[in-house]
């Protein structure tokens, strides 16, 4: 192997206009007081300059000029050699790099420089799209943009941003099974861990296609869409973990776009649980939700799934849903927003979270106020009576609250808010599948502290092994990067595997 460098680092031309900066920012002084702000955006581009000119001679390292090449089991030959332009977290990189085709008309062409060094989407160095893909998670592509120009460092565009949440979404979804299995191999059940809370809800999110299924569905005879027009609901779940003394630990956040009966977030929280009753089977588990059958109905199935000892789970109804139910009846008894509908609420209220029984004694006191009522205010009242009967045995706070567990389902609430609303919901976006998935999947990965684990699993999908083969009839494969750039020169006698790494020296 040969290894032959042209230029020294400090031959590098922006290390030469760096060093011309400085010079020329000290005589300054000569003459008065710099701008210092002047002075650190000249210097941050300066620096910027050096990072991409050293970044474009060691990417250009990982080109490959061969006469035959072998990728996945598939060979390929030269097509043609062309300057690309990727983006770094620096800024801007243009390398010469070389093309290869397979046999067949029609067939695309790959880069063995993309592969190797596991550019992602064709134009963002790895660190340049873990950077991309965290803030277009937290922003629109145009308020990323917008901030990345303030940075002054890389300056993605609009379209760049917008195209890359799908782009890792589609590699996530193809392994996302494993890869989730992976995460979690790599995490630990706190000891001091003592209760399990499940939880499952959902939130309403505009849809590119929403209107056109609801007037499809609207359509049929006796089919009726729920929701606002335009608008399915994304499901979000979470796991989290409780010490005795109630304190939050560990809390995982799960957010699927509409699927029919949540299967896939369904999948994803049984797996979740699963593996930590395999780890700790002592915890208590705790199934939280409103009243939605569905939501019930799917928290079942995964406690069916687990196929333990009932006793180790409890079902409770969120506490707040259960006030809203009752400050309804409340104000159908006592007229709306009245002082005395106030008192009488906060009154029952006390009694339903407090006392022993209280879902019983809040039970009897709207069937009093029922018999006394009549019309509207009696359907109204009547209709919050059912509410309470049928959620009765998931309703002892008391006893719940005596025994350390929660009786609030507000994490699964604010992950409806922080998965979806503040991100998903912004005035005139309507979301298709793909792109709303990549969003929830990076939000999701993010807010469970899952994502430098996961970005590791990520970027080495889209590192490919590249072989360079020898062709028939030669005894030798000369293999030589492009002589423009200071490159390692080998002479192979043996087909090489290029590993996805730069070439250890």
């Amino acid at each position: 192997m040969e290894l032959c460098h042209k230029n020294s680092i400090l031959e590098n031309p922006a290390m030469q206009r760096l060093g011309q900066f400085v010079r020329e920012q000290h005589k300054q002084w000569n003459s008065g007081v710099p701008d210092l702000e002047q002075y650190e955006r000249e210097l941050h581009k300066c620096m910027m300059a050096v990072e991409c000119e050293l970044l474009g001679e060691e990417l250009a390292r990982y080109d490959v000029s061969n006469e035959q090449i072998e990728v996945e089991g598939e060979t390929y030959r030269p097509a043609l050699t062309s300057t690309e332009t990727y983006l770094s977290g620096a800024g801007p990189v243009t390398v010469m790099r070389h093309l290869y085709r397979p046999a067949g008309r029609g067939s695309k062409s790959i880069c063995p420089l993309e592969l190797r060094a596991g550019i992602v989407a064709g134009h963002f160095t790895p660190r340049a799209a873990r950077q991309a893909a965290f803030v277009t998670a937290q922003l629109t592509p145009g308020e990323s943009e917008a901030l990345f120009a303030e940075l002054e460092g890389m300056c993605p565009s609009h379209a760049s941003l917008d195209r890359l949440p799908k782009t890792l979404s589609s590699h996530w979804e193809q392994h996302r099974q494993d890869w989730e299995v992976a995460l979690r191999e790599q995490e630990t059940v706190p000891a001091e861990a003592r209760i399990m809370a499940i939880s499952v809800d959902g939130v309403m999110a505009p849809m590119k296609d929403g209107a056109a299924k609801r007037n499809t569905k609207q359509a049929e005879p006796g089919k009726h869409s729920s929701g606002p027009t335009g608008n399915r609901e994304i499901g979000c779940g979470t796991v989290v973990l409780y010490d005795a003394e109630g304190k939050r630990m560990q809390t995982l956040r799960y957010g699927r776009m509409p699927e029919s009966k949540k299967a896939s977030l369904q999948q994803q929280l049984y797996a979740e649980v699963a593996s930590i009753v395999a780890i700790r089977p002592d915890l208590v588990r705790v199934h939280l939700a409103d009243g939605a059958k569905d939501n019930w109905r799917l928290l079942d199935e995964i406690e069916q799934m687990l196929n333990l000892p009932s006793q180790t789970c409890v079902k409770i109804l969120d506490f707040y849903h259960a006030c809203d139910h009752l400050k309804n009846g409340c104000d159908a008894a006592w007229g709306e927003s009245t002082a005395r509908s106030k008192a009488e609420f906060e009154r029952l209220k006390t009694l339903l979270k407090e006392a022993e029984q209280g879902a019983d004694r809040v039970i009897r006191s709207l069937k009093y106020q029922r018999g006394r009522t009549r019309g509207h205010k009696r359907e109204r009242l009547e209709a919050e009576l059912t509410y309470f009967r049928n959620q009765r045995a998931h309703m002892d706070y008391a006893e719940y609250l005596r025994q350390g567990l929660p009786i609030a389902s507000g994490v699964v609430e604010a992950a409806c808010k922080t998965l979806v609303t503040q991100r998903m919901k912004r005035s005139g976006m309507a979301w298709g599948m793909a792109g709303g998935q990549g969003i929830l999947t990076l939000r999701s990965l993010i807010q469970s502290d899952r994502w430098s684990s996961a970005w590791a699993l990520l970027r080495t999908d889209f590192c490919k092994h590249v072989v360079a083969l020898k062709t028939s009839g030669t005894s030798e494969t000369a293999m030589r990067a492009n002589s423009s750039n200071s490159c390692p020169s080998i002479a192979l006698t043996e087909p090489v595997a290029f590993a996805m790494l730069p070439w250890a020296i």
